[in-house]
């Protein structure tokens, strides 16, 4: 269960974090805090979520780990 003192809590947010600063944060400059907020809500919803291979799911996308159940 989770909970205070619980290291594993938050790992799979801790994971998706790291993978956000790696593949879209690092190294960038952003101009505006709204530019920096479309960029993540683009990663999010189009990219990570629908395009992006998950290794947990076989290596597909999660649209097309959807279609196969």
């Amino acid at each position: 269960m989770s909970g205070k003192g619980n290291c594993y809590d938050n790992e799979v947010m801790e994971s998706f974090y790291h993978t956000l600063k790696t593949e879209l944060l690092y190294g960038e400059i952003f101009k505006t805090r709204a530019e920096t907020q479309l960029l993540v809500f683009d990663y999010i919803e189009v990219f990570y979520n629908r395009q992006r291979l998950h290794s947990t799911l076989g290596y597909q996308t999660p649209d097309e780990f959807q279609l196969a159940a």
